[in-house]
């Protein structure tokens, strides 16, 4: 098997995975009901962390574009520039606080950011500390056309990101991607090459593609990389303009749920057991499968 050169499969070589700082934790997934009010939604999602790092979350994840309703007229009036802060961004400023205030990891869900000219779907990581450890800018925007079913073009008002994101947080090394992104395993094959523990996408599938590949897709991304994947979506609004499925979902490195929701308001918590991870490689041993002699993942940016 040397032959098949599996260091070869991955261009930089991956990167073994740190050991975690914590072995086991409990996630919040908070699966929030988005209104067209921008301060009670902000409320609202601090209510709502609040109350799960109060039952014991080390972290927790918000849906994807939580402080707005989702639609390309609203991306642009509930837009916050993120680098100027303060009132600026007053759900960024929240989420900063309540990570501070509760010593807390906040993977912050999305919220339109407003950078020059341009917006930006943009999720924020945040410290024990509250200080933001990383900054992910949705990377493939949703343009998708089902004939009869739904159209919904992001480029209309949104422009892409231009970087992975991986982050070093408390409770482990953490990718980050949101909704549209999860579609693209090489995103996923690429965290997991740059020693991801955990994936953490916030997403808003919506009711023709949510029943058909929401869970299928996340329980793809932790078998395919053997790793555990978090999804926080919306709660559903069935008066919306955009309605979104919900079913916010924790998958383990086996592609088991671990642990999911319907589609009301809701949060639940799970435990994040990172020694299940060894287990699992071990059991099958992918990484030292590959065929390096075949194939390789080329991580353009290492």
């Amino acid at each position: 098997t040397a032959a098949y050169r599996p260091e070869d499969a991955r261009v930089p070589p991956a990167v073994p995975q740190p050991p975690p700082p914590v072995s086991k934790f409990n996630i919040a997934l908070c699966q929030l009901m988005v209104t067209a009010d921008k301060a009670a939604n902000i409320a609202r999602a601090k209510r709502a962390i609040e109350d799960a790092a109060d039952k014991g979350a080390r972290l927790v994840l918000l849906p994807e574009i939580w402080n707005s309703p989702y639609s390309n007229d609203c991306f642009p009036v509930y837009a916050e520039d993120i680098d100027a802060g303060g009132d600026a961004a007053p759900s960024i400023s929240m989420l900063s606080e309540v990570a501070r205030n509760k010593k807390i990891t906040i993977v912050g869900g999305s919220v339109p950011e407003r950078s020059g000219d341009c917006i930006y779907n943009t999720c924020c990581v945040f410290d024990t500390d509250g200080t933001i450890k990383g900054k992910h800018r949705k990377i493939h925007l949703f343009d998708i056309d089902i004939p009869g079913k739904i159209n919904f073009m992001e480029s209309k008002t949104l422009t892409a990101g231009e970087t992975p994101t991986i982050v070093d947080t408390d409770v482990g090394r953490i990718g980050i991607g949101i909704c549209y992104d999860i579609r693209f395993q090489e995103l996923a094959i690429l965290y997991a090459s740059r020693g991801a523990h955990l994936l953490c996408y916030p997403g808003a599938f919506n009711m023709t593609t949510g029943p058909l590949h929401w869970e299928l897709l996340q329980r793809a991304r932790a078998v395919d990389n053997q790793l555990y994947v978090a999804t926080c979506a919306p709660a559903r609004d069935a008066s919306s303009g955009y309605v979104a499925w919900g079913h916010s979902t924790l998958c383990g490195p086996f592609g088991e749920v671990l642990a999911t929701t319907e589609h009301e308001e809701t949060t639940i918590m799970a435990e994040i057991d990172y020694s299940i991870i060894e287990t699992r490689r071990t059991s099958l041993p992918l990484g030292k499968q590959r065929r390096g002699d075949l194939y390789q993942l080329v991580d353009i940016q290492r």
